[in-house]
């Protein structure tokens, strides 16, 4: 034996990272960052993004339609996950309500962008899909550990704690 206990007597000996998280200004920061490209994005194409949309030729306009859905979508996502994880931060919600809202709040992974399609589109909205795109998958990757670092009713008690707990009770008078 080295010394250290690396046993989890419950729940609460744990560092979550996700409360962590959320409660930091790094996740501030990006739902100031998240929330500002939402209400710029929507800026650009209710108004500059209108107009330039005019000036793009006939096969590109396709393409600059499909892209602007696309991009919405993406945002939606982006906005919904932020806002669910500042409810976490706030307390309106707890985490485990979190973990329920992704049933109806989808981080999906968006198609591959295809370079051809996307440099036949105006150099502002290139560069807005660019950034919500990296947006989003530093979002999927966050998503990613603080779902997985969030216990849930079958991970409660760890594995190996479950295992020494079987082994005591099939030989109980064995020296521990």
């Amino acid at each position: 034996m080295n010394g250290f206990d690396v046993t989890f007597r419950d729940e609460r000996d744990w560092v979550n990272f996700g409360e962590t998280y959320v409660a930091s200004e790094a996740f501030r920061a990006l739902f100031r960052d998240g929330m500002a490209l939402v209400e710029e994005t929507a800026a650009y194409l209710d108004g500059e993004g209108r107009e330039e949309s005019r000036l793009i030729s006939r096969d590109a306009t396709l393409g600059y339609a499909a892209e602007s859905m696309r991009l919405t979508t993406l945002l939606m996502q982006i906005a919904s996950w932020l806002l669910v994880q500042r409810a976490v931060s706030e307390g309106e919600i707890t985490p485990g309500q979190a973990l329920q809202e992704k049933t109806r709040v989808k981080l999906a992974m968006p198609e591959p962008v295809r370079a051809e399609a996307l440099a036949m589109l105006p150099l502002r909205l290139q560069a807005l899909v660019m950034r919500a795109r990296r947006l989003h998958a530093r979002i999927l990757h966050l998503d990613t550990l603080i779902s997985d670092d969030r216990p849930t009713p079958t991970t409660r008690e760890s594995p190996v704690a479950a295992q020494q707990g079987l082994l005591r009770s099939a030989f109980p008078g064995s020296a521990h």
